[in-house]
């Protein structure tokens, strides 16, 4: 192996699944299938294993999901929301199987088998029997705070129905997955379309954008649906043996359970189930993607114990991808925001899986050549996840003779201007700033939930206004009135009204979101934070030298470089002078008056018992200090928790301070 191209594979799959985690989650608009999603995640955990030292607790293997979303309330979890590891064929399961039995020193194992819904998992929380809360899985230890929003679903008990055999506790989480029915996703999409409004990719989008809705009453207009499968923390604690008594005693207090839910005795009766299940699947009024296989005993659940992001003693079992066969009948070019030209097959209309694929990815010409697609191809195609459509593989027998090869050109299709691929990259980008199709990828970019999240400028809008020349880039957004809104096709005066009002409200955003909005190449969520916590304004980051920017902890070369290029192109000046004009002023995270950490860098390793992760980087963050992922030489202390990992081994070789939680709160003046 070569080690340097692997550490470079690691990071460069890091930085593409934390994209990807992003669009999924938080977004709820992702680009590539599941399938594709896990081939990323298990090349990176091969990698990793193979290379420990290049451990970082922000890998996104030792992360659950994605950050919460900063428009709802955060949600502190009382006890983690782990997410499952994957299996795709009979011997995987089979292999779990004998593992399980390997760590627990059990030659049988009985479990329960559950279908997988594809929706939005939550975590609820009752006291005395009575709905107080409940929030999003988020990263797994922080959610997004819905309670409202769970309050419009009609399964969902607002309280507790009194047992006999099982008295209601004082305080309990439990677990559920939010999903929508097939027959009103497609109703809520028919809707949509007759709006002008962009339909969901499918009805786990369509669930997860319900919920997140600002305005509960729009929440409550779309019938969401919950299936509850689990129990967290209790207190008092819950004196029952196996996971199916779980279940049932929620059944008992009145909680919709899935009826699908079997126990079963053994790893046969699991596969069976799998089977038994795909076969079932399509008569279901809602989507699952597979089905889960959890230990049932809970004292075995509890030897087992978790990894980093995921359960050992559970398994989430996932359905092949639905496929069909139809024929390429072209292949078009698509701009992104970046430049990059992706291609992109266009097909003779199937059904797959329930939907209608006219479109599928081709992601770059190695691609096409790798697969050796051609224009008259007849392909096979599925929807991986049920989410992107993605060509498969040919079908070589039925190429017709006339069936032409497929090249990347050496213009853009959108503006003329050259294409380059830069070496060592599998992309053709191009050069040309003033790209439309870039600069609408830009807008939309922009304008983005994760981004300064200006409700109601999608892609379909943002399109709109700048093919009617009334914005050329984001600044121009600010500068907008109602009547040229109004102007435009499906366009009522209300909804412009409420347009120009979301812009108007995103004048004032937090630094690290308008650096992340402004698109600078190589500057993700991540690094907009960073720049924030060291710059603290916009106008001292657009003067930053190369050299102060590669000293921050986690900056290298090639993003100091694309950010001093960006602030000194003349065209990016003009825009962020428009901005300054508009009155937007972007504002940095508050510190407190008492910053007694300024300057002081913090790394955490291990369990923390009195608060958790995100917390306490909240409080550091907040006292004027900064908590990275990794142990360098500037860091100031390792805080070491219970279960500490190999972060504590390199404080120690390093000469690093080293203090215990307990040293910590008495720093930070708890």
């Amino acid at each position: 192996m070569d080690k340097q191209a692997d550490l470079k594979r690691i990071a460069d799959l890091r930085a593409a699944i934390e994209y990807h985690n992003n669009r999924y989650y938080q977004q709820d608009s992702p680009e590539i299938s599941d399938a594709e999603y896990d081939q990323l995640m298990r090349e990176l955990q091969t990698l990793e294993d193979h290379y420990p030292e290049a451990y970082s607790a922000s890998s996104p293997t030792q992360r659950i999901g994605s950050a919460p979303l900063t428009k709802f309330a955060p949600f502190e979890h009382p006890s983690t929301m782990f997410s499952m590891a994957n299996s795709f064929s009979n011997k995987e399961i089979m292999d779990f199987d004998n593992r399980i039995k390997r760590m627990a020193g059990v030659s049988h194992i009985s479990y329960v088998v559950e279908p997988k819904l594809d929706g939005l998992a939550v975590n609820l929380i009752y006291e005395d029997g009575i709905f107080k809360r409940g929030a999003t899985r988020g990263d797994g230890t922080t959610g997004e705070d819905v309670t409202q929003n769970l309050k419009t679903i009609s399964s969902l008990p607002l309280k507790m129905t009194p047992s006999s055999k099982h008295p209601v506790p004082a305080f309990i989480e439990i677990r559920g997955e939010v999903y929508i029915e097939k027959k009103v996703f497609h109703k809520l999409n028919l809707r949509r379309l007759d709006k002008g409004d962009e339909p969901f990719a499918n009805p786990r989008n369509a669930a997860a954008g319900s919920l997140r809705q600002l305005d509960s009453k729009i929440t409550a207009r779309r019938p969401l649906k919950i299936f509850l499968y689990g129990i967290g923390k209790a207190s008092p604690d819950i004196n029952f043996s196996t996971h199916w008594e779980a279940l049932q005693i929620l059944l008992d207090w009145g909680f919709p359970v899935s009826q699908h839910i079997e126990q079963v005795h053994d790893i046969e009766a699991c596969i069976n189930y799998f089977e038994r299940i795909s076969i079932l699947r399509d008569d279901l009024p809602y989507e699952i993607d597979g089905v889960v296989i959890k230990v049932d005993p809970l004292d075995l659940q509890k030897i087992l114990g978790n990894v980093s992001r995921s359960p050992r003693w559970a398994l989430a079992c996932k359905f092949p991808a639905a496929q069909a066969i139809t024929v390429v009948k072209n292949i078009d070019i698509q701009v992104g925001r970046t430049g990059i030209l992706t291609p992109v097959a266009i097909m003779e209309p199937v059904n797959v899986g329930g939907v209608m694929v006219s479109r599928a990815t081709l992601h770059n010409e190695d691609e096409v050549l790798k697969k050796d697609v051609r224009i008259g191809d007849t392909v096979v195609i599925q929807r991986a996840g049920d989410v992107i459509p993605e060509v498969v593989r040919v079908v070589p027998e039925r190429r017709p003779v006339d069936a032409k090869n497929f090249k990347m050109p050496l213009n853009c299709p959108e503006c003329g201007s050259d294409i380059v691929r830069y070496e060592g990259e599998a992309a053709h980008r191009c050069v040309n700033i003033s790209c439309p199709a870039q600069l609408k990828e830009h807008i939309r970019h922009f304008a983005s939930r994760s981004a300064m999240d200006i409700e109601g400028l999608g892609e379909k809008v943002s399109a709109q206004l700048f093919d009617a020349r009334l914005i050329d880039d984001p600044a121009d957004l600010y500068f907008l009135a109602k009547e040229q809104i109004v102007a435009l096709d499906r366009q009522a005066e209300k909804s412009a009204q409420n347009l120009i009002d979301a812009i108007a409200k995103s004048k004032n955003p937090p630094l690290d979101k308008f650096v992340y909005a402004l698109g600078i190449r190589h500057v993700g969520e991540r690094t907009a934070k960073l720049l924030e916590d060291h710059f603290g304004s916009i106008d001292l980051l657009m003067s930053a030298q190369h050299d102060e920017l590669t000293a921050i902890n986690e900056i290298g070369p090639e993003i100091a470089a694309s950010i001093v290029d960006f602030f000194h192109e003349q065209k990016n000046i003009n825009v962020m002078n428009k901005f300054i004009k508009a009155g937007v002023r972007p504002r940095a995270r508050e510190v407190q008056t008492n910053a007694r950490l300024k300057g002081k860098s913090f790394v955490f390793t291990g369990t923390m018992e009195s608060m958790g992760r995100n917390e306490a980087k909240t409080i550091v963050e907040n006292l004027g200090g900064m908590v990275h992922s990794s142990v360098t030489k500037k860091t100031t202390y390792v805080v070491t928790g219970r279960d500490p990992g190999s972060k504590l081994d390199k404080a120690k070789s390093s000469g690093i301070q080293m203090i215990s939680e307990t040293e910590f709160l008495k720093l930070i003046g708890r």
